[in-house]
C-alpha cells in the first residue's frame, strides 16, 4: 500500500486554491490542486504559459500563501510556518534556480555560490571553500575566480545551481531553468540537474514548457487552466486527473 502521509513526501498539496485580487478583479490561478511530490525524484511541471505552474511551485515552496487547501512542506504543516520562522525554514531547506541567473556582477563565481552560506553566518573563507567544492560538482572548478560577465549563459546557470545546492537543501525548485538557453546548453544544464541534484533525501521540482527536456523527468505533471490535468510516470503510466 502506498504511504500518502505528509511525512513520506517532500510536498503534499490537498485541495490547494490560489486567488489573486478580490471582488470583481479576483482571478483564480489554482482551482483545487491535489499533488504529492516524492523524494528521490525529479518532477516536471509542464503546460502552457499562464496555466499556473509558477504559482503552484511558489505555493509549494512557501513563497505564496494558498487561499484555501492544505500544503505540507517537508513534513511541516505550511500554516504553522509564519513570519521569520518561514523565512528561516526556506533558507535552511529549499534551494531555488530561476530562469534569470541573478548573479551579483561584482562577485566572482565562487563568491556568488557562497552567498547563501554567508547570509547564514558562515565565515566568509569557509563559505567560499565550500562553494568551491560545489563549483567542482557542477563542472566549473576552473571558473571559481571568473566574474559573471566572463561566463556563458549555461555557465552562469551552473553557478546558480551551485548556489542553490550549497546549503544541501531537501527541496530544489527550478523555474524555467533552460528558457534563456539554446537547445544544447539547455540539455547540458538539465543533465547536470539530473546527475547532481537528485538524491534519495531530496526532491527536485522543475517548471518547464520546453518539451525538449521532458525525458529528464521521473514524473511529468501536466497542468492546464489552474488544474493538474494528468500525471505521467517515467514508465509511461499516465493518470488523468482533470475533469
Amino acid at each position: 500500500m502506498t504511504d500518502n502521509s505528509p511525512q513520506s513526501h517532500a510536498v503534499v498539496c490537498r485541495g490547494v486554491v490560489k486567488d489573486f485580487g478580490a471582488g470583481e478583479t479576483k482571478v483564480r490561478a489554482l482551482h483545487g490542486i491535489d499533488l504529492n511530490v516524492r523524494y528521490g525524484e525529479m518532477t516536471l511541471l509542464v503546460g502552457p504559459s499562464g496555466c499556473g505552474k509558477t504559482t503552484l511551485i511558489s505555493v509549494m515552496a512557501g513563497l505564496l500563501d494558498p487561499t484555501a487547501g492544505e500544503v505540507f512542506l517537508l513534513g511541516q504543516d505550511r500554516r504553522k510556518l509564519v513570519g521569520s520562522q518561514l523565512v528561516r525554514f526556506r533558507a535552511d531547506n529549499i534551494g531555488f534556480v530561476f530562469q534569470q541567473y541573478n548573479l551579483i556582477p561584482s562577485l566572482t563565481a565562487a563568491e556568488n555560490a557562497a552567498v547563501p552560506l554567508i547570509i547564514h553566518g558562515v565565515k566568509r573563507s569557509a563559505a567560499i571553500d565550500q562553494a568551491r567544492l560545489m563549483m567542482k560538482e557542477v563542472g566549473l572548478g576552473d571558473k571559481c575566480q571568473a566574474m559573471p560577465s566572463q561566463l556563458s549563459g549555461g555557465q552562469q546557470q551552473r553557478v546558480a545551481i551551485a548556489r542553490a545546492l550549497v546549503n544541501e537543501p531537501r527541496l530544489l525548485v527550478c523555474d524555467e531553468p533552460t528558457a534563456a538557453l539554446d537547445a544544447h546548453s539547455g540539455r547540458t544544464v538539465m543533465e547536470l540537474i539530473k546527475r547532481v541534484t537528485v538524491k534519495p533525501d531530496r526532491a527536485v521540482i522543475v517548471v518547464t514548457h520546453d518539451n525538449r527536456v521532458f525525458d529528464f523527468g521521473d514524473r511529468i505533471v501536466a497542468m492546464s487552466d489552474g488544474l493538474v490535468e494528468r500525471v505521467e510516470e517515467r514508465s509511461g503510466q499516465e493518470t488523468l486527473l482533470a475533469h
